[in-house]
C-alpha cells in the first residue's frame, strides 16, 4: 500500500512537470504570437532543463511513460477527423505531399552537414 502512494506521488510529480511545461509554453506561444504550437515551445523548455540538470529525467520517466504506453488512444481523434475531412486532404494532397518530402530533405541535409563538421573537428 506505501509503496502504490509513492508511486502515485512520483507519478503526481511528473505529470506536474509535464503539464507545467506545456503550460509555460503556451504562455510563450501567446506572448510572442507566433504560428509554432505552444506545445512545441513547452517541450523545448522541458528537454533544456533536463539537459541543463534543472529537473532531472528520473522525475519526468513515470508520467511519459504512461503517455507513451496509451498514446495510441490519442491518435483516435486525429484519425476520426481525417476520414470525416478526407475530402478536403485529398484536394491539398500535393502541398501536404511537397512539405513532407521538402522538410525530410532539409532536416537530412542540415544533420549530415552537422554531422560533417562535428566529426571532423573531432579529427
Amino acid at each position: 500500500m506505501k509503496e502504490r502512494l509513492i508511486q502515485l506521488v512520483y507519478l503526481m510529480i511528473s505529470f506536474t512537470l509535464i503539464i507545467g511545461s506545456l503550460t509555460a509554453g503556451n504562455a510563450i506561444q501567446s506572448l510572442l504570437d507566433t504560428a509554432i504550437p505552444g506545445s512545441i515551445f513547452g517541450m523545448l523548455l522541458l528537454f533544456f532543463a533536463m539537459v541543463i540538470g534543472i529537473i532531472p529525467p528520473h522525475w519526468v520517466q513515470p508520467g511519459a511513460s504512461l503517455i507513451i504506453r496509451f498514446m495510441i488512444l490519442l491518435f483516435v481523434p486525429i484519425s476520426v477527423g481525417l476520414m470525416e475531412h478526407f475530402d478536403m486532404l485529398v484536394a491539398n494532397a500535393l502541398p501536404i505531399l511537397a512539405s513532407a518530402v521538402g522538410g525530410t530533405l532539409i532536416v537530412l541535409i542540415s544533420l549530415s552537414w552537422f554531422l560533417d563538421r562535428v566529426i571532423a573537428k573531432g579529427k
